[in-house]
């Protein structure tokens, strides 16, 4: 299974899109021993002193394919959930200084909780799906998938091309532009797709 992040993928104003959509992507990988379900709480790790989250909606590739067109991107997904992406941001600034990757600071054991995920039958318009973090009952980040400057069908598409996509690989598709932050220990996060509560732990 792969694990396959998109960085800087929203906008708070869709004015911004043009200017920001020039067909490059930023795409990472990110270890299957990230993720985390059944909302079981997160460890917090000892590599660390400062975690970033970001709230992302995560889609599941449910039939393989390579060269995937957009058109047919929606009949390669089987599921959407949401979930954390979680950066080392004191290890990625580290690696940046020495112009080395990200793998480590986004690469942790725990750094993708996600949900259980909702099949791909349930959403009529992709385009269009709201989500949204509460943490310690306070709202953090909001989100609607109309503000993504790559949709979900450029995303997977665009990946495709490089790599083939197998049943169960996910893609983490991108935060809100704003409300990200620190977590910290005893944090406790509540994430929804169109105010269905779907993810629900503390970091530990």
């Amino acid at each position: 299974m792969k694990v396959i992040g998109i960085g800087k993928n929203y906008v708070n104003d869709l004015s911004e899109v043009a200017a920001l959509k020039n067909g490059q992507q930023l795409i990472f990988l990110k270890a299957d021993s990230t993720i985390v379900t059944g909302n079981d709480d997160v460890p917090y790790p000892e590599i660390t002193n400062e975690i970033v989250y970001e709230v992302e909606l995560v889609a599941k590739i449910g039939t393989a394919g390579k060269n995937i067109s957009e058109a047919d991107v929606a009949s390669h997904i089987s599921g959407i959930a949401v979930g954390i992406d979680y950066t080392a941001t004191d290890v990625l600034k580290a690696n940046r200084e020495l112009k080395w990757p990200w793998a480590l600071a986004k690469g942790f054991d725990g750094a993708s909780p996600i949900s259980n995920f909702k099949p791909i039958s349930e959403f009529s318009d992709l385009n269009t799906i709201n989500f949204d973090l509460k943490i310690n009952g306070e709202q953090k980040q909001v989100g609607n998938t109309s503000m993504m400057i790559y949709n979900f069908a450029e995303i997977i598409s665009y990946v495709s091309k490089f790599m083939t996509l197998n049943e169960g690989d996910l893609f983490f598709t991108g935060t809100p532009a704003s409300g990200t932050g620190l977590i910290h220990k005893g944090d406790h996060l509540q994430a929804s797709i169109e105010g269905e509560l779907l993810l629900d732990f503390k970091m530990i």
